[in-house]
């Protein structure tokens, strides 16, 4: 197995006092006090400055053979001397001592006591005889499904112990529980957590089983049943992103363009929506800027093969015209989310193509406006031969087919982010939403022959405007067509 490798350098620099040391810590030929940035490798200034000055503040402690760690632990690491420093307890004044003479020897030897309201690495530096130990923990520590094992090949996969007891008493709750070898295991206080009948059916699914003693019951919670979870441990930059880093990946997306001052870290976004999504999850960020979530949603898709799906809500808001934005041409916030989405999906696809014929990259832009169609609301007295020219069409004048469209969608409820085609049939424009769904055409005039090839499609749903035909009868003989060609479909005129 191969063994870390610790190395600590000095760089002496003469122009410059001895106070002003420059140390790099490294493990497994790591500098942990470097980031990258687009690209390149640059330090971490405000660490380096801090170790340094950290390190050259506790240098007499660490020499100093004397200064004994004063419990004894199994290793060195940070994250063990931590764990061990908790666990004594604060029931006795011996142990509050005993707390607080851990707590100031880690200070001194271990940097992420420090402090400064920062989360540094579990580096711990103390004598050993001639010589200056550094231990380094290089577990992830911080995988949020630690605590869920399968030590007896459970099928069901990995597991903790739950708690058994009901949070509130109930009598109904209180009774004994028989073991296999006939031991009776009384009821805690408040009583067990399920009915007798409920417990029964949990035991023999293997839920519930028996300790080996058959004093107790444990409970399985497995981890496939938790598709919502709060995380277990602290989310710390290393490895969810920070702002800086976040920064620094919107700045390469961009090709060197800073277009976007705060955004999120993809890392953290892609983070939560592992504890508290599925592979078929509906993402909804309403607050979505430069949309990191959009970015998250593609990227876990990619690795985990997922399908889901997000939806980004963003005010508008005008970019200043001094920005780095501005001047490259995002006028407004929804259009630098929209093109980081397509800039993100292309780079995804790039990444992983095993995956390119089934990642979904695509998305569509919806704005919210009121309705296509015109208000009228005019007394008797106020009808002219002028207002009712004005009122041959319903539908108000700066209306797409498409805003028609996808209003008839909300209308009828239909989800917005299915399959859309169109063609030509007879110069007509016929839209095709979901195969089928819906058939619509918006065209004005529409000849009897288009009508009976989009009835021959036999979709769910056909919807036309009132325009779209010269009289009463042509209207009247769109719904005889449908009738004698495909019957179950539901015609609308708007």
């Amino acid at each position: 197995m191969k063994k870390n490798i610790f190395l600590i350098k000095f760089y002496y620099r003469p122009e410059i006092s001895y106070e002003d040391w420059i140390l790099k810590v490294y493990v497994d030929d790591r500098n942990i006090c470097e980031f990258t940035v687009d690209g390149r490798i640059e330090e971490d200034t405000g660490n380096l400055i801090f170790l340094s000055d950290w390190f050259k503040n506790n240098l007499k402690f660490i020499l100093n053979k004397n200064d004994e760690f004063p419990l004894a632990v199994d290793g060195n690491s940070g994250i063990e001397i931590r764990k061990k420093a908790y666990a004594i307890g604060i029931k006795e004044n011996k142990e509050i001592e005993w707390f607080e003479a851990v707590y100031e020897w880690s200070e001194r030897h271990l940097w992420t006591f420090s402090g400064l309201e920062m989360i540094y690495p579990d580096v711990m530096f103390r004598r050993i005889e001639n010589k200056i130990e550094i231990s380094w923990d290089s577990r992830n520590k911080y995988k949020d499904n630690k605590n869920y094992k399968n030590p007896d090949n459970d099928p069901k996969g990995a597991w903790r112990s739950g708690d058994v007891r009901s949070p509130n008493y109930r009598s109904t709750l209180c009774f004994d529980i028989v073991a296999p070898n006939g031991n009776h295991i009384k009821p805690p206080t408040n009583g067990w957590r399920w009915s007798e009948k409920e417990v029964s059916k949990k035991i023999s699914t293997g839920e519930i089983f028996f300790k080996d003693d058959f004093t107790g019951i444990v409970r399985k919670i497995y981890l496939c049943d938790q598709p919502g979870r709060t995380p277990e441990n602290l989310w710390i930059g290393q490895r969810f992103g920070t702002t800086r880093t976040a920064a620094a990946m919107i700045k390469k997306l961009f090709d060197g363009i800073q277009v976007f001052d705060t955004p999120k870290p993809c890392e953290l976004i892609e983070a939560m929506l592992q504890l508290a999504s599925n592979k078929d999850s509906i993402i909804l960020d309403f607050f979505s800027g430069s949309a990191t979530t959009a970015h998250a949603v593609m990227q876990l898709n990619a690795e985990d093969g997922g399908h889901r799906k997000f939806i980004m809500v963003q005010l508008p808001e005008i970019t200043d015209e001094k920005s780095e934005a501005y001047k490259a041409g995002f006028k407004n916030i929804c259009e630098i989310g929209k093109e980081r989405i397509r800039r993100a999906g292309k780079k995804i696809i790039e990444a992983h193509p095993e995956v390119a014929d089934n990642l979904d990259i695509g998305f569509r832009v919806l704005k919210l406006d009121d309705s296509n169609m015109n208000d009228v609301y005019y007394n008797p007295s106020e009808y002219s031969q002028d207002l009712l020219s004005r009122m041959e069409s319903n539908v108000k004048t700066d209306r797409t087919d498409l805003d028609l469209l996808f209003g008839c969608l909300l209308e009828w409820g239909l989800p917005l982010s299915l399959s859309y085609s169109s063609e030509k049939i007879e110069e007509c424009t016929v839209h095709n939403y979901n195969d089928g769904d819906l058939i619509a055409c918006f065209d004005e005039k529409i000849p009897d022959s288009v009508i009976k090839e989009m009835a021959k499609q036999k979709p769910l749903r056909a919807v036309f405007r009132d325009s779209s035909f010269a009289d009463s009868p042509s209207k009247i003989n769109v719904g005889e067509i449908f009738k004698l060609l495909s019957p179950d479909t539901r015609v609308k005129v708007i």
